[in-house]
């Protein structure tokens, strides 16, 4: 796991190792092909009882070995097609895939709603100062609010405005966000590196001051504004610019950040004004809906915005340019009741909240890179729009901000009264009324579809895996991923995991495919009653050395997933191939099972982003040294998944990979001794 430090004398700059990382590369296309077509054997071996009657896996095998000896021949198209991409390469300049595809194709193209759909989550542990969530549904603010708590109390009861606490941790996290622009900017933090090499530290410059944009057909980024010294706040649906920064004492000044206190007093004078406002008005336009919306619709929403007056050009310039969006929530979302013992409902309460928020989506503003939703206890996360940086980038950058916890006596002492702040206003008519109130609708949908739960995983964790089982903690998880799915579904599924290509320049991701031979080998072996352990072991080692193989060689950028997309791109009008049109290429990208590891999580609650299809799961996951923590996620509205039984099945599967591992170890230990008497 990556940590974010700062840089001491002699050490690299933050950004000194672009210009020597080498290029993602173009692979082979005789080696992507024949990748392929390794990975198809068991998705044919799994089709073979369903559809292809009569037929052989041989069969079926050499006839997708044909395509590949076509596609590949030395007149044939997928040579033409190579040229193409390395041409695409040759005036691409950082690489081919991140300046010319990936966003589109991956992100800003797909026209379905952020929420639960793309956008992902990312549960803060909590400060040893925040208290203890109330039982009390407080999902429907009460209109009348009460009095605040002081800060840090650990007192129970009603919150039904926005607390002392919940202000001033928001500010101790607005301060440490700013900190991390200002040391990016001076390039004063350590780049990210392994035993391999240095990393790509591009994504960083991709975390603050910009926001997605809805556009026809395909979205697009704002431009950055890296000087803008403000962070949006939203309170009840209203919207406020606050300062975080000081203003620059000359035009080619970086902005220095605002103390903790200074920012706090902009806070506390955004919270009193929301306040006074709702005690005037308790309907104030939640446009922030309409940002979660199906693009297409939210686009034509937009525009309607946009040409009511100048007066929203200026407030959604002052959201896209700002920092990162803080939301204060009026409420703790409480735990619902659950007989599931593998339930941890606060934990999940506090999953729903930063996903997804309630009522829709209120109080969110769903295209910012960085959104951070603080309840009134101080419980918070993020909650993240995916197109600008895969989720590790900002969760390393939320580990060096929950790193120091709120020190309050950088709160002490007298400070300005509090007048960095604008509240931002919208103009609406009776038409865009009616849109919020359609769309609040269509995304509560959504929400509620929403099967999303945490499974903390503490009876072992990545040091047994390593130092017990003798293998490999992602690759262990993996296999036990793929157990569970076969219990759970009783067939084998194309299963996306994300290998990061960041020893490369501008480099993302590519698939890891863990369903392979060896891991379809190993789960048939586990459903075996009658195969002894030490053998179910030799079947996992074996997958597990095959998944790290996949691993290294997509990690490298000689993946072939996003090769062949990328092939494919390249055809033109009236051209194709058999190889593109085999339902099998479309079938082995059905990621019914969509995983990531994301790190150790020791400063996480949990994560998690939606299923890629409708009748699978989405599977994030932090694998700590005693406790990995899943956050699965499935739709409520698919009657052959759930996200409860999946657990249970998940927990047997790790269960009985241990009970594998732990015969084979007593198995060899045996061998080891019995070997020493003979001697």
């Amino acid at each position: 796991m990556f940590a974010l430090s700062s840089i001491s004398h002699g050490q690299p700059k933050t950004f000194s190792n672009q210009d020597v990382l080498p290029r993602l590369p173009v692979p082979g296309l005789d080696q992507s092909l024949q990748a392929y077509l390794k990975s198809l054997t068991p998705l044919l071996e799994q089709k073979l009882t369903y559809q292809y009657a009569g037929a052989s896996l041989t069969h079926e095998v050499e006839k997708r070995r044909v395509f590949i000896r076509d596609f590949a021949a030395e007149d044939g198209i997928g040579r033409v097609l190579q040229e193409r991409l390395k041409d695409l390469d040759h005036v691409s300049p950082h690489n081919w895939l991140d300046d010319t595809l990936w966003l589109v194709l991956a992100y800003h193209s797909w026209r379905a709603p952020l929420v639960v759909n793309s956008n992902w989550w990312l549960l803060f542990a909590p400060d040893p100062k925040d208290r203890t969530p109330s039982t009390q549904d407080l999902s429907q603010p009460n209109p009348n609010p009460t009095t605040t708590t002081s800060p840090g109390s650990q007192g129970g009861g009603q919150q039904e405005w926005v607390t002392d606490w919940q202000i001033r941790k928001s500010a101790w996290i607005l301060r440490r966000l700013a900190e991390l622009r200002l040391k990016l900017q001076r390039e004063e933090i350590s780049p990210d590196s392994s035993r391999s090499g240095p990393f790509c530290m591009s994504q960083y410059r991709k975390l603050f001051n910009f926001s997605r944009i809805p556009l026809p057909n395909s979205d697009a980024f704002s431009a950055i504004k890296s000087r803008a010294i403000h962070a949006t706040v939203m309170i009840d649906d209203r919207i406020y610019s606050v300062e975080v920064f000081a203003s620059p004492t000359s035009p080619h000044a970086v902005p220095e950040p605002l103390s903790p206190a200074e920012i706090e007093a902009n806070l506390r004078s955004v919270v009193k004004d929301a306040k006074q406002a709702r005690d005037v008005d308790d309907n104030p336009p939640k446009v922030g809906l309409l940002t979660a919306d199906e693009r297409d619709q939210w686009t034509k929403n937009r525009e309607h915005l946009l040409l009511l007056s100048p007066t929203n050009r200026e407030t959604l310039d002052s959201i896209s340019f700002s920092l990162v969006v803080l939301s204060l929530d009026t409420y703790t979302l409480p735990p619902s009741p659950t007989d599931d013992p593998l339930c941890l409902p606060s934990v999940d309460a506090h999953l729903r909240n930063v996903a997804t928020g309630v009522e829709g989506g209120r109080n969110r503003w769903f295209d910012k890179p960085i959104s951070i939703p603080v309840e009134t206890t101080g419980r918070a996360g993020i909650m993240g729009e995916h197109s600008p940086v895969d989720a590790l980038i900002p969760s390393i950058a939320i580990e060096y901000v929950l790193g120091t916890p709120v020190d309050e006596s950088q709160f002490e002492g007298s400070v300005k009264d509090g007048s960095g702040w604008k509240r931002l206003e919208w103009v609406v008519d009776d038409i865009l009324l009616s849109e919020i109130d359609q769309c609040q609708k269509r995304n509560q949908t959504l929400i509620e579809d929403s099967d999303a739960s945490q499974l903390w995983w503490g009876e072992y964790g990545a040091e047994w895996i390593k130092k017990h089982a003798k293998l490999s903690p992602d690759a262990f998880l993996q296999q036990a991923l793929q157990l569970a799915w076969y219990k759970d579904q009783g067939y084998a599924t194309a299963t996306y995991e994300t290998a990061s290509t960041r020893t490369m320049l501008h480099g993302r991701t590519d698939v890891i495919r863990t369903l392979s031979v060896e891991s379809r080998d190993f789960v048939k072996g586990m459903l075996n009653q009658e195969l002894p352990d030490e053998e179910k072991y030799e079947l996992l080692s074996a997958a597990c050395t095959n998944h790290n193989i996949l691993t290294r060689t997509s990690s490298s950028g000689q993946g072939f997933d996003r090769h062949l997309m990328g092939l494919k791109t390249r055809l033109r009008e009236g051209e194709t191939h058999p190889l593109f049109e085999d339902e099998l290429y479309a079938k082995s990208q059905e990621w019914k099972l969509s995983t990531s590891g994301l790190s150790a999580g020791q400063r996480f609650m949990g994560t998690g982003f939606g299923a890629a299809w409708p009748d699978g799961y989405g599977i994030n996951y932090l694998a700590g040294p005693n406790l990995i923590k899943f956050g699965i996620e499935s739709k409520y509205s698919c009657p052959t998944t759930s996200t409860t039984i999946f657990k249970h099945h998940l927990v047997q599967a790790l269960r009985d990979m241990r009970r594998v591992c732990e015969a084979a170890v007593s198995s060899s230990s045996s061998s080891s001794m019995d070997m020493k008497s003979k001697m």
